[in-house]
């Protein structure tokens, strides 16, 4: 496999499109220059390119292995490990009072992007950390913080997440891990937990568990889920190891991807825990994690594209098969490259211009994260934004990324079938994203079913305010006319979508959940319109300059000729209701077949 980080496109969206200098006027950010963004993305670079990259295949075919409880990984995940670590790289998006150095999400999320592209096992675990890292941070108490955060920003120790239980997955309100308060104040826990990302494993000195378990009398369903710190060892106040506590794996999945990262069955065997937040309030601090987690996993999605899409065209530019449809491209050559070819070219433009979409997506809604919290006036409304993008985010990156992974596969004919190119890993591995963290279909129930309604559509306005305002804007502009005319068009359809789902949605519940897949990915393709006049614009004003920005405009030309139509496929899809798919009876799908329960 091959890879290089696309330092030009990270400039491109960050500084001319979205203006990240700004936030160097709000206290926190002063030193984050460009020049300092730029000297990190090098460091960042050298250390993907040729170390995690290299690692990548290796885990893949070694994967984690499980003795007797333990779970060792191959020697370059450690290699790779210790070069964030020794480079300080582990402490970028930490709190400056723990070890930090405070850079923004905006730039956190490229940095995902970039680890998941070279990869993505290893770049779970990180991720998880820090959003354990913020979750602690966030609702844990003084003296928690003050012991576990700055050996969790230093790299010492890694954080997970344990949700799910064999009964239990996305109903969380069912599971029944128990917590008990001792003497101490501590909590002693029991139970078990599968699909435990890193839940054990040799990387690091120790293991921090978030686990949601119940209180003893507490409420039925999700009100009576509380939130627990469960560390593998039990640290002394002096942040020395002590006694290994009764949490342990029981074994570790054999998985279609992901081999490198380690998922585990996780016994707790009266555990001792600390209480993370408030008794009862345990949903809402682990939420506080999975929704970074949820825009970190959406950059799972385009890293794996990114990378497949750099191995996609390297290959239909080197590889000789047939002649162009007008005649011999290169009649020097014994065949003309495959990217002579209109199919070859469909697929190649569709991912670089979902790609180059998706990633502006992802930076908006991170730097509307780091709005939301330096306060003012925007504070409010950007927070909201972020609300609305995140499903969208998580759910189109990791759906359309899936689409461009098997496109560039399908690049390499059957040469992609096979393990040589490493394009099948690719594949395998990026599956689980749209099931990591809620599965898609959760992603757009809660975009279609939480979000449009709630406040009578006001989180939907701080996304279509500032897209028609745009509109408004730019209509007479003769340069962005022939782009800003279907966005007005897709817009409004978006609009009337929203009115008929929130409509029908009163009186019939399946109308919401019939037409939310759907909408969620016309939703989805309307602000990925929206990014791409933002940067075509940009690329219009700068188009003499450089090459670059004249490829912009053909990208972005491709995108809305023969991508963004689909929302109009989408939109009569959802129009068409609830009736006929819940017009079958539950027997009616297994007709002839003799299934259980059925």
């Amino acid at each position: 496999m091959r890879y290089r980080v696309p330092k030009r496109e990270f400039e491109f969206v960050l500084r001319e499109v979205m203006n990240i200098e700004q936030l160097t006027q709000h206290p926190g950010y002063e030193e984050v220059t460009w020049e300092m963004l730029q000297m990190i993305t090098d460091q960042v670079a050298e250390i993907a390119e040729d170390i995690w990259l290299p690692s990548n295949q290796i885990g893949d075919q070694i994967g984690a292995k499980f003795k007797e409880g333990e779970v060792t990984l191959p020697p370059e995940f450690h290699d790779a490990i210790n070069a964030i670590r020794d480079t300080g790289l582990v402490t970028l998006f930490a709190h400056q009072e723990y070890g930090g150095m405070g850079f923004p999400t905006a730039f956190e999320v490229l940095g995902d992007e970039v680890m998941c592209a070279t990869n993505m096992a290893l770049a779970t675990m990180t991720g998880l950390t820090k959003g354990a890292y913020r979750c602690i941070h966030q609702y844990g108490s003084e003296e928690l913080k003050a012991l576990y955060l700055p050996r969790m920003v230093s790299g010492e120790w890694f954080g997970t997440m344990c949700l799910t239980e064999a009964h239990c997955g996305t109903d969380l309100g069912l599971l029944r891990t128990k917590a008990i308060e001792r003497e101490d104040g501590s909590y002693q826990l029991s139970g078990e937990k599968i699909f435990i990302t890193g839940g054990e494993h040799d990387l690091t000195d120790n293991i921090l568990h978030l686990v949601l378990a119940r209180l003893p009398d507490s409420p039925k369903g999700v009100k009576g889920i509380s939130l627990f710190l469960v560390p593998k060892f039990i640290p002394a106040s002096d942040g020395s190891l002590g006694e290994r506590n009764a949490i342990r794996a029981l074994s570790i999945e054999e998985k279609m991807g992901c081999k490198g990262s380690p998922t585990c069955v996780i016994a707790l065997e009266e555990a001792q825990g600390w209480l993370i937040g408030e008794p009862n309030h345990g949903l809402r601090a682990m939420f506080s994690m999975m929704n970074h987690e949820r825009l970190a996993v959406g950059m799972e999605g385009v890293g794996i594209a990114e990378i497949a899409y750099q191995n996609g065209l390297a290959y239909a530019l080197d590889r000789l098969q047939g002649r162009d449809l007008k005649g011999a491209r290169y009649p020097e050559q014994e065949a003309d490259p495959l990217i002579v070819h209109p199919d070859i070219r469909r697929m190649l433009l569709r991912a670089k211009s979902l790609i180059e979409g998706m990633r502006c997506l992802a930076v908006w809604t991170g730097i509307s994260i780091d709005r939301s919290q330096i306060g003012g006036a925007t504070r409010e409304a950007n927070g909201e934004l972020v609300e609305l993008l995140t499903p969208i985010v998580k759910a189109l990156c990791t759906d359309l990324s899936c689409e461009i992974a098997n496109d560039m596969l399908q690049v390499y004919g059957g040469h992609g079938y096979i393990r040589e190119h490493g394009m099948e890993q690719l594949v395998r591995d990026l599956r689980i994203a749209p099931i990591w963290e809620g599965t898609n279909g959760i992603q757009a129930l809660d975009l279609a079913g939480r979000k449009l309604p709630r406040d009578m559509g006001r989180l939907l306005r701080r996304f279509f305010h500032p897209a028609l305002e745009f509109i408004e804007l730019n209509r007479d502009d003769t340069n962005l006319k022939e782009f800003v005319e279907p966005f007005a068009k897709g817009l409004r359809g978006l609009q009337k979508t929203s009115m008929f789902l929130a409509q029908k949605g009163l009186g019939n519940p399946h109308e919401i959940g019939a037409g939310a897949t759907d909408y969620l990915r016309q939703f989805g393709l309307v602000a990925l319109g929206y990014m791409w006049l933002q940067m075509l614009k940009v690329a219009f004003a700068k188009c003499d300059d450089e090459e670059f920005y004249e490829y912009k405009l053909i990208t972005g030309r491709y995108f809305f000729e023969r991508v963004f139509p689909e929302t109009i496929s989408r939109a009569v899809a959802i129009s068409a209701g609830a009736k006929t798919m819940m017009a079958m009876p539950d027997a009616g799908f297994a007709g002839d077949y003799r299934f259980s329960g059925s």
